[in-house]
């Protein structure tokens, strides 16, 4: 039996509805935002009908790991992840916000999403197999599935809202959101990916490859959303690590991989996931947290 029930729907009364997505249910409050990081969890871009519980909570605490541990380095959108210190208008409201939301500055969203690619795996390595590039970017020839790369690359994305995000190059990159500013998110993004990628080697794990995203405040793009989590990067254990095959991993791969043997069509509804799958990928998420932060997850 799980120890609580997944949080799928959040509904804070009299709290304009800014957004919601596939997992986050994103709340105006003037000049700030809330983000509320529920249970659902999506594959193949379709949000399934159970949850993970706690799955929010995990997330939330390990994006606000790495936010303060960047922090010195990289600006970030975060003014307070402890309830405690939330507006009096949330009060009532802690059996859905507590430990899993985060209060932000509100910003202009930059429209694509940037990835930073170590490993060449997932829809890199399709896109290697067929064009022997990723992103418009040429790797050597011969490499297997899931082998390092002989440097990180940048290799963003559209951004959607619904539906799936398309690669793109960093020319059509430049050409959507100006020279200056693509630059910009390359330096900040690999250089962000090097230090955590580096800061996990440590304890046993890889980071094959992670996906960020920016928003723009007085002039400055500064880090939203999420970072370095389990839903936005590909944790590998170093143990089973094994180049030419896809890898053992932290992430929802696992529910990937369940939903890849049924007769599925990936596209909604999608299928109810087991008791086992549910079980397992809450462990896998928890198993992540401990690992990367050292801590124990509050949950």
């Amino acid at each position: 039996m799980f120890p609580v029930s997944a949080l799928l729907e959040t509904n804070l009364k009299d709290i304009p509805l800014f957004r919601k997505g596939k997992v986050r249910d994103v709340y105006d409050l003037g000049d700030r935002l809330l983000i509320v990081a529920t249970d659902r969890i999506s594959a193949f871009d379709v949000v399934l009908p159970n949850g993970i519980p706690d799955k929010g909570k995990i997330l939330t605490q390990m994006a606000t790991y790495w936010f303060n541990l960047s922090s010195d380095s990289m600006e970030n959108h975060i003014v307070a992840t402890d309830f405690s210190q939330y507006p009096a208008e949330l009060s009532s409201y802690a059996d859905q916000l507590a430990g899993r939301s985060m209060l932000v500055k509100k910003t202009q969203p930059v429209e694509i999403e940037c990835i930073v690619r170590g490993y060449i795996t997932g829809s890199g390595w399709k896109e290697y197999l067929r064009d022997g590039a990723v992103s418009g970017i040429s790797l050597p020839k011969g490499l297997r599935e899931s082998q390092q790369l002989p440097e990180p690359i940048f290799t963003p994305s559209t951004k959607s809202h619904e539906g799936h995000d398309v690669n793109i190059t960093y020319q059509e990159a430049e050409n959507f959101i100006g020279k200056e500013l693509a630059s910009n998110l390359k330096e900040k993004s690999i250089r962000l990916y090097s230090m955590a990628a580096e800061n996990v080697r440590k304890k046993g794990i890889i980071m094959a490859d992670t996906k960020f995203e920016f928003g723009v405040l007085n002039g400055k793009a500064i880090l939203i959303d999420e970072i370095l989590t389990p839903d936005s990067s590909r944790f590998w254990p170093m143990e089973d690590y094994e180049p030419g095959r896809g890898q053992a991993s932290f992430d929802k791969q696992y529910v990937r991989d369940y939903l890849a043997t049924l007769d599925w069509d990936k596209t909604p509804p999608g299928p109810e996931l087991p008791e086992e799958v549910i079980n397992n990928t809450r462990e896998k998420y928890i198993e992540a947290f401990e690992k990367i932060t050292g801590k124990k997850a509050s949950l």
